[in-house]
Order: structure tokens, then C-alpha cells, then sequence
């Protein structure tokens, strides 16, 4: 496996079926075709529930032995704003909520959902197919509102697997606070997610700060640079819509081989998610890479 893997934040994206995969191929079917021309994925539909086993287990066995997954954090452990009808049946009645009926995050739903977690991706650990938890934080979690150590008991449950964590508020890269917020992640072992995304005023544009938390994992999530659809966009497709141009992959590529001068492996995953935008720009960039690129 190369120490720059590229992949997409799913293999199940509605436009990846419209418009990547071949027409009519079986649902069941669309992961093997994904792994034969990727060698990593994302998994965002644990960023809504916690999968079965089960599933996983097929999910280990439909893809080949160097294959490797991140596997997004439920949305409650990312402090977005989740309904209890979210969360596990025997868990919906044990936690508080607002007067919105919104979950309120606690330790103890941490420490829980943080083994659940750990029990559902063994198929892949025993695989050796697990390269990290993903834990994307909601914009909400800022400094001054948040701490950072609120995710202490989650980091500590989680151990001894990787977690990749992204910031989706500037505030903790100010300069003022960069360093401090760094040092947190290197003292957690969690890998620090660097981002290509837009640039622009609002706090939720993050700069383009590549740093190395932790030797074995580096991380990079190309959002896109849609600057009018991430502030205005009413959805994921229109948020996240954006086609990148060899020049901005050449970029990104740069930044990635960077990081793998200090990383052992660096994961750049690409985020931009309209009908096959994702894809077309994971397979590109494999190519600018040098990388071996299979049967489109």
C-alpha cells in the first residue's frame, strides 16, 4: 500500500449511484467495484447509527486484504445536534435531552457508544482493515463554548485504535490558540484532519494547516471550494459541490506528500460530494500521484 492512500467519504453516495457506478449494478456489489479501483473509503453511514457486526463483517469480506476503512463517529460523539431516535433503542431512554428533544452529550453516552463502537468494527480490526475513527466535530463545538478535554473520556474508550479528529471552527487554529490546540491533539494521540476547503470570512473556513499529531497517521479531507454553497448550500450535494481541477489536485498532492514526510501513512479522502465528483477526483489524483489506477 502506498504511504498516501486516496479514497472517498462513502461508497454509497446517491451520485456515486447515478452517476459513477456502472447503471443497474446491485447494491450489494457496489463496494467490491469501489475497492477494485480505491484502497480506502470512508464509511459515513456510522456517522448516523451504529452498524451490526454483521454488516461490517461483509464489508471486511466484499473488499481485499490491503483494503482499509475510516469509520465515522456517531453524530452525538461529534456533538451535532442528534435526536434520540438516533441512538441504540436500549440507550434512547438512559440520556437527557433538551427541550427540543436534542441529546444532551455526557460522559457516560461517550464511554457507551465509545464501546459499542469498538464491538461493531472488530470484524475489521481482526482484518487489519481499520485505519481510524473518524471523529468530525460540529461547527457549534467551539473554543469558549467547548474544551477540548470534554473528549477525554471518548479518546480514552476508543484507545488503543486511532481517531482522526476534525475541527470545523477556526477559532481553534487561531494564532493564539494553534499551538495549544495542537499540543492537545499530540498529548490524545489523535491524528489532526487538515482540510481543503474554501476560503473566506465566516469561522467555519478553516485554513489549509497541514500538521503531523501523531507518526503513524496524517490525514487530509478535500471538501471542495465551493465558497457560496458552503455557506448557503441546503444540502450536502450543494454544499460540497465542486470539481476539481489538475492544478488544485497537483496542490493537494503536494500538501499530502508533505505530511508523508513525517507520517507513515497519510489518508487524503475526497469530501466534495456531487453526483461523481468524488470519485472522478479520488481517481485523478491517483494518477498524479503515480499510482497504479484500475479499470474505471
Amino acid at each position: 500500500m502506498s504511504p498516501i492512500v486516496v479514497g472517498t467519504s462513502s461508497w454509497a453516495d446517491p451520485g456515486f449511484v447515478e452517476e459513477w457506478y456502472p447503471p443497474g449494478l446491485p447494491e450489494r456489489e457496489r463496494l467490491p467495484w469501489y475497492a477494485e479501483r480505491f484502497e480506502a473509503v470512508e464509511v459515513n453511514s456510522t456517522f448516523y447509527a451504529v452498524p451490526s457486526p454483521a454488516t461490517v463483517r461483509r464489508w471486511a469480506r466484499a473488499t481485499p486484504e490491503d483494503f482499509t476503512f475510516d469509520v465515522k463517529l456517531h453524530q452525538s460523539l461529534s456533538r451535532h445536534s442528534a435526536t434520540v431516535d438516533h441512538l441504540p433503542k436500549d440507550l434512547r431512554d438512559r440520556v437527557d435531552t433538551t427541550p427540543r428533544g436534542r441529546v444532551r452529550p455526557s460522559a457516560d453516552l461517550d464511554r457507551e457508544l465509545a464501546k459499542r463502537y469498538k464491538k461493531a468494527v472488530k470484524p475489521l480490526v481482526d482484518a487489519g482493515k481499520l485505519s481510524s475513527f473518524l471523529l468530525q466535530l460540529t461547527p457549534a463545538f467551539k473554543p469558549g463554548a467547548h474544551d477540548l478535554d470534554e473528549l477525554d473520556t471518548l479518546m480514552a474508550e476508543l484507545a488503543p485504535h486511532p481517531v482522526a479528529i476534525e475541527l470545523r471552527h477556526r477559532g481553534w487554529l487561531d494564532d493564539d490558540r494553534r499551538e495549544e490546540t495542537l499540543e492537545w491533539f499530540a498529548d490524545h494521540a489523535a491524528a489532526f484532519v487538515a482540510v481543503d476547503a474554501p476560503h473566506g470570512a465566516p469561522p467555519t473556513m478553516l485554513p489549509a494547516l497541514d500538521a503531523v499529531t501523531r507518526d503513524d497517521l496524517a490525514y487530509l479531507r478535500a471538501h471542495g471550494r465551493n465558497a457560496r454553497g458552503w455557506v448557503k448550500g441546503r444540502g450536502v450535494a450543494e454544499r460540497f459541490a465542486y470539481r476539481y481541477d489538475d492544478a488544485e489536485l497537483e496542490e493537494i498532492g503536494r500538501r499530502a506528500e508533505g505530511l508523508a514526510e513525517e507520517a507513515d501513512t497519510v489518508r487524503v479522502m475526497f469530501n466534495n460530494n456531487r453526483g461523481d465528483d468524488a470519485p472522478v477526483a479520488a481517481a485523478r489524483m491517483r494518477e498524479l500521484l503515480g499510482q497504479e489506477v484500475h479499470a474505471s
